[in-house]
């Protein structure tokens, strides 16, 4: 066996170890993705996700249970809007993608839909390739309905599932997004929006890595296709999103994520993280691995909860949030900060300590309507 297939294989086995024995594997999907590639400096995200575990049942099994999950209404909802959209072969859907994307291209009257169905998401994959490169060769209109595609994260594959990509007649390829929230009068929440352009921006980083193993490579189109609800109706209605800034964070994010082989590699012997283990053993498998909380995490991962309560036990300066992480320079705890502001510590040439010790003058300026004598000489202002 090749050297690169024994490594991988070695890394797939110390995956399944670090996920538990008979445990089955939870997809990294586009979202999960996206919100990894936002934090590549977190270890403990991108070994948990790498090993396929189920951050929701870990963190419910630490006590401190996530927020996350849609309601079985939105789902429903979001399921039959998507059926709509995709009806009669996807004509609907074609048409908007031409309207938006490709007017001057041929109507999309004949369009084929191939069958994507294999065993597993490794047949998947390959069936998908398979049909994009006849697509391609066919010419005219394909729409691929949830095609599998991989990403390479960290030295290990992850299988991810758009709602649809398009083959133009040109050969270019397109990746469509369906939501089920609105856009009224033309437009939607722009929070929303952005969350959907950085998902799409994952599929089009996976569809790229397929495009250029063909000779030529079609072009994979930057501009996604976004389809909602038209207002309050269930109609749908569709709008272009430039994704290449996203597309361009994304890709330079996840270039810097850490290797799950040397992760895993670091941690001791006999690591679980299993729910199924006692809360202490759980709870020190988790720590094992070194965390980058930061506020924006309560809305991008299970386990912030979890992290948020390590965070501010340990007094770390990334419970405050990055912004102020940056500006704190080589201050990394809460205490050496007010031990700074304070005059207590600290070098008064550092900037830092020079804008704390300032700040804290002010404000004890402002709550005794007069600059102590101690601001003037940087010792202790503050109360």
């Amino acid at each position: 066996m090749p050297a690169p297939r024994r490594r991988e294989t070695a890394l797939r086995h110390r995956l399944a170890e670090l996920r538990g024995p008979d445990v089955p594997a939870k997809a990294l999907d586009a979202r999960a993705l996206a919100a990894l590639a936002a934090n590549p400096g977190c270890d403990r995200r991108a070994v948990l996700d790498g090993a396929g575990v189920d951050k929701a049942a870990l963190a419910g099994a630490l006590g401190t249970p996530s927020a996350f999950g849609q309601s079985q209404f939105a789902l429903t909802r979001g399921n039959a809007f998507e059926a709509r959209v995709k009806a009669d072969g996807g004509a609907e859907l074609l048409r908007l993608v031409r309207e938006r994307l490709d007017p001057r291209a041929e109507p999309p009257e004949r369009a084929r839909v191939p069958d994507l169905s294999a065993s597993g998401p490794e047949g998947r994959t390959a069936r998908t390739a398979l049909a994009l490169r006849e697509a391609v060769a066919a010419g005219g209109w394909t729409l691929l309905d949830h095609p599998m595609l991989a990403l390479d994260v960290a030295g290990a594959p992850a299988f991810l599932e758009p709602d649809a990509v398009v083959v133009h007649p040109d050969g270019g390829w397109t990746v469509v997004e369906i939501k089920s929230f609105p856009m009224l009068d033309g437009s939607a929440d722009p929070a929303k929006v952005g969350a959907a352009a950085r998902q799409a921006a994952v599929y089009v980083l996976a569809l790229e890595q397929v495009a250029a193993r063909l000779d030529p490579p079609p072009r994979v189109r930057h501009r996604v296709l976004l389809v909602c609800p038209r207002d309050f109706s269930n109609l749908p209605t569709a709008s272009a999103v430039d994704v290449r800034k996203q597309r361009a964070v994304t890709r330079r994010q996840l270039a810097r994520l850490a290797r799950l082989e040397d992760i895993a590699e670091a941690l001791p012997e006999g690591t679980c993280f299993s729910p199924e283990q006692p809360a202490q053993r759980l709870t020190a498998a988790v720590e094992s691995v070194p965390a980058a909380y930061a506020p924006e995490c309560l809305a991008t991962c299970e386990l912030a909860f979890h992290c948020r309560d390590r965070a501010r036990a340990d007094g770390a300066v990334t419970s405050l949030g990055r912004s102020v992480r940056a500006e704190l320079g080589g201050l990394t705890r809460v205490g050496d900060v007010l031990a700074a502001a304070r005059g207590e510590a600290g070098d008064p040439a550092d900037p830092a300590v020079a804008a704390l010790r300032r700040a804290a003058a002010l404000r004890a300026e402002a709550l005794s309507g007069a600059v102590p004598a101690a601001a003037a000489t940087g010792e202790a202002v503050c109360p």
